[in-house]
């Protein structure tokens, strides 16, 4: 009796190959990346808000930040369309052409120019001011450009709406959607292995007191929590080891399929509180948008 013939196993460079294919460029929806613009949108005008108290003093005519305290601190390469607002009123209209962009960008109205102009807009104005930048504004930049790569205007959005009420169809899965969902998917895993390497080198995570001087560093320190940490060591040592061993599972265990989902929602939670704990609760919730991809 003839024996079946055995099926050639794939070799490997064509399994690596078509799992690169897939992971840049198989047609993804737009749904998730919809989600992202929003919450993009509602962080970068909490960000852009923020510079408003200071922004004649900071980068108005005479202010603080001159032309000449810029050349010190920003790179060969950097420009900014603030560098033309010379005037009182050509840096309001500027600052607040941004309102506008992010509002768009946050409704999905006209959203590839919304995202291409808060875009624009906010790297200008961190180069304006390269010494205020937290790690907050990086996360929104990488968000940002990000948006401007996919199309995150398909769903969920005044775009679809006007779409659907012309009678056109509704958009389709898009490679430009998958090569965006994964640059964010890539920088939240490089960016939380970055931090966990850098707490890795201080003593205080080694020891779980970060916990405590991370709070106690605070302009207003929550009293409630510090006493209670005073009062424990197993408490401080838990909360600083915990942030530690979460960023680890995090990084490695977004790219396992079968954890990637429950790390993800763990995020959403996780996230904003290490942002919260850590001063800075805005580069937390960027993370957690980030980790959405």
């Amino acid at each position: 009796m003839k024996s079946l013939p055995t099926p050639e196993a794939t070799p490997f460079s064509e399994q690596l190959g078509a799992s690169w294919n897939a992971f840049w460029f198989l047609p993804a929806s737009g749904r998730p990346l919809a989600v992202i613009r929003m919450l993009t949108g509602i962080l970068g005008l909490v960000l852009w808000s923020s510079y408003a108290a200071d922004l004649q003093r900071w980068f108005g005519p005479g202010g603080m930040i001159s032309a000449d305290v810029i050349a010190t601190w920003r790179n060969a390469y950097g420009v900014s369309l603030f560098d033309a607002a010379t005037t009182a009123a050509s840096l309001w209209a500027l600052y607040g052409l941004g309102f506008v962009a992010f509002a768009a960008l946050l409704v999905g109205l006209a959203t590839p120019f919304a995202a291409v102009a808060a875009a624009v807009l906010w790297v200008s104005m961190l180069h304006r001011g390269p010494m205020l930048i937290s790690p907050a504004d990086d996360v929104l930049a990488i968000l940002l450009w990000c948006l401007v790569i996919g199309r995150s205007g398909d769903h969920l959005s005044v775009d679809a709406w006007l779409r659907a009420s012309r009678g056109s169809d509704p958009a389709g899965p898009s490679v430009r959607n998958r090569l965006a969902l994964s640059l964010l998917g890539v920088h939240a895993s490089v960016i939380t292995l970055a931090a966990v390497l850098s707490q890795l080198k201080g003593d205080i995570w080694w020891d779980g007191t970060a916990a405590w001087w991370l709070l106690s560093g605070r302009e207003q320190s929550p009293g409630s929590l510090m006493a209670a940490m005073a009062a424990s060591d197993y408490l401080t040592n838990l909360l600083s080891h915990a942030v530690t061993l979460f960023e680890i599972v995090f990084a490695t265990g977004v790219w396992v399929a079968g954890l990637r989902g429950g790390l993800v929602a763990a995020g959403l939670v996780a996230w904003p509180l290490i942002g919260w704990l850590s001063g800075d609760l805005a580069w937390g919730c960027g993370m957690a948008t980030l980790g959405l991809a």
